[in-house]
């Protein structure tokens, strides 16, 4: 299972088609199966029955007749498949499917018209059905990359106000072009704002938790959400040129470059093309040589190339990759890409994007310290009230911490608002301000020294102009991060943190969680490279983010996996996704990895043992002749055996 770039990158067996295709071939499949098994001489042998007008002259056509129709009709999807293995020089699944398919085909119409010998067109109806089965069921759990595109898109408005009111299709913008952008609504293009100020949520794009301040002359992504402040817009670049095009490009680049691992039954049936033209090919000269009439040793030559094709071959991985998928559900991890998953047993490093991811995307309130004679409460209370109208990020942070531990928030009068300072207000006659302030008292100096340096963010209270205290608020640590660091490094994988934010943030959440590897100040167009990088010493690396700007990385990742609460981007482009924002869900992940790719590989196995006991069984080798349809007991057996064996993957528990 390489993950290397290699020759797979153009190879698709699936290129074009889609499960609905699969599903409504599996039941034409079925429906043209039944009367070619009623009507085979062989099957009516076997079960002792003869079916309505088994006797008549026609009957011996019956499975010439569906048998032929099936063979064109669902066949040739395999024999497509086979001319692209063989071009790239990977014969495979699909390429062992044909073989058997065609020399059955073939030989049934020469028995049916020239030959004496027993038609294979049973054989050849059941074969087909079942792949197409084991197709159906892998289309389902493989998903198209087209749609993170379509999800990129989705950022976007479809229409923009210019600025006399009068709204246009945003593709139709030109540079130069003045837009307003109203509260809340998302910015069309990419501009620079000319008047108005507003704080716009840029985290869709940057993935920082923080609101950002524009004023004039300040630069504005398209797809990112305006606050509650009227900004106007001049319009610096649009469609291909936006910051929002450059990712889709990413986005679509990395997916492009994604080596397809070849799945491990493509390398069974590799070896098994093989043995099957090796084994066949001697049957027929050692049993011509050894003076047989042609008509014997072609059957027993077409025996052993049908029974070389395992039904169950097309079903051990299938069935695991089905009920693995479903098992995921149930823990709330939605497999989008099956290979993400067969890959995750392999991981060496876990790189998480730090906001939205281990920490909430959100500022709280971590540290209240106040002055001698005052208590926490006080403050917090004193701090509450005068941020109770404010839309700011640290001001909902604040109240949200009064709220949550019970305090009342008071009414205040005489309230204002400094641009860039801060808010004042008067309560009970006495003025209070909360917001920055210079002259920091000589007690909380090494506490706030602190929190600098840790990047929180610092808010003083003042009362009568004195300060009296002050809070810190920060991207709030998820509950479950530690545990989650924790898990990994027990299962021997590196833990590695990626973030936009500053040095200091950075090395305060890192501490925090025991992560030694980070890179801070990372800029959203450089997150893949950090990807790159960790991947050039040969590691696995899976990304775990929920931003946009994300997107690119999780791509360029071997695995890709989204926080769920996150942007449907993010979603798109990972291969895993996390329903719950649980990072401990990614223990899980690779757990059931193991246990699916355990789970495989005995169903290999089963599948592929029951050849070295058919194959010489169906050559004639120990002086037994094998019946074909005795080979098709022993096939129908290894089937049961490997759809059994997949349903106890069930039972793991994650």
């Amino acid at each position: 299972m390489d993950h290397n770039h290699s020759h797979h990158q153009d190879h698709d067996k699936h290129e074009g088609h889609s499960p609905e295709m699969f599903r409504d071939k599996f039941w034409y499949s079925l429906l043209l199966t039944v009367p070619t098994l009623l009507y085979s001489e062989m099957v009516q042998n076997w079960l002792h029955f003869s079916p309505p007008a088994g006797g008549a002259d026609f009957a011996k056509y019956i499975p010439l007749v569906f048998g032929t129709v099936l063979f064109f009709y669902s066949g040739t999807v395999f024999i497509k498949g086979a001319k692209v293995e063989i071009k790239a020089r990977l014969p495979g699944m699909m390429t062992l499917i044909s073989l058997a398919i065609i020399t059955a085909f073939l030989y049934s119409l020469a028995t049916t018209f020239f030959i004496k010998g027993t038609e294979f067109f049973w054989e050849l109806s059941t074969l087909i059905t079942i792949m197409i089965l084991g197709h159906w069921v892998e289309m389902k759990s493989v998903s198209n990359a087209q749609s993170a595109l379509k999800e990129l898109a989705k950022l976007l408005p479809d229409l923009a106000e210019l600025e006399n009111g009068e709204k246009v299709k945003v593709s139709l913008l030109k540079v130069g072009d003045v837009v307003l952008v109203r509260p809340g609504a998302k910015v069309p293009a990419d501009g620079e704002v000319v008047d108005g100020s507003s704080s716009v949520n840029e985290s869709m794009i940057t993935g920082e938790s923080e609101l950002v301040l524009k004023n004039s002359g300040n630069q504005v992504i398209a797809g990112t959400v305006n606050g509650n402040g009227s900004l106007k817009v001049k319009v610096t670049k649009i469609g291909e040129k936006t910051a929002l095009a450059g990712i889709m490009r990413l986005v679509r680049d990395a997916q492009a470059s994604r080596s397809r691992a070849q799945i491990l039954a493509d390398q069974a049936a590799f070896y098994l093309t093989i043995i099957a033209i090796v084994s066949s090919t001697l049957t027929l000269v050692v049993w011509l040589i050894a003076g047989k009439e042609v008509v014997f040793a072609l059957e027993r030559t077409v025996t052993v190339l049908v029974i070389a094709c395992p039904h169950a071959l097309g079903l051990a991985v299938p069935l695991v990759t089905a009920i693995s998928t479903s098992l995921a559900a149930r823990n709330g991890l939605l497999i989008k890409n099956r290979l993400a998953l067969e890959a995750a047993r392999n991981i060496d490093v876990v790189l998480f994007d730090k906001t939205g991811t281990l920490t909430k995307g959100e500022h709280g309130v971590v540290d209240i310290w106040s002055v001698k004679g005052y208590s926490e409460d006080y403050l917090l209370k004193i701090a509450a009230a005068l941020e109770a109208r404010s839309e700011h990020a640290i001001a909902q942070a604040v109240v949200a911490k009064a709220k949550e531990v019970g305090i009342g928030i008071e009414t205040v009068q005489t309230f204002r608002a400094i641009p860039g300072q801060g808010v004042e207000a008067t309560i009970n006659g006495k003025q209070f301000f909360v917001g920055k302030t210079m002259n920091v008292p000589e007690e909380l100096a090494d506490q706030i020294q602190q929190a600098g340096q840790a990047g929180k963010t610092v808010v003083y209270v003042l009362e009568q102009n004195k300060v009296i205290g002050a809070l810190a608020t920060a991207d709030v640590i998820r509950d479950q991060s530690q545990q989650a660091v924790e898990q990994l490094k027990n299962s021997g994988v590196r833990v590695a943190m990626l973030t936009g934010d500053s040095e200091a943030v950075a090395q305060y959440v890192a501490d925090k969680l025991g992560i030694t590897e980070y890179f801070a100040q990372v800029l959203p167009e450089n997150k893949s490279e950090k990807v790159k990088e960790l991947q050039r010493d040969g590691s696995r690396v899976a990304m775990v983010g929920d931003g946009v700007n994300d997107a690119p990385a999780l791509a360029q990742a071997d695995i890709g996996i989204a926080i769920g609460a996150g942007t449907d981007v993010a979603i798109e482009s990972a291969g895993i996704i996390l329903a719950k924002s649980d990072p401990r869900d990614i223990a899980k992940i690779v757990k059931l990895s193991k246990a699916t790719y355990k789970k495989m590989v005995q169903n290999l196995v089963w599948a592929t043992g029951y050849n070295v006991v058919a194959i010489p069984l169906a050559a004639g080798l120990f002086g037994i002749i094998l019946p074909p349809a005795i080979g098709a007991v022993l096939m129908s057996v290894s089937t049961i055996i490997v759809a059994f064996n997949a349903q106890l993957l069930r039972k793991q528990e994650l």
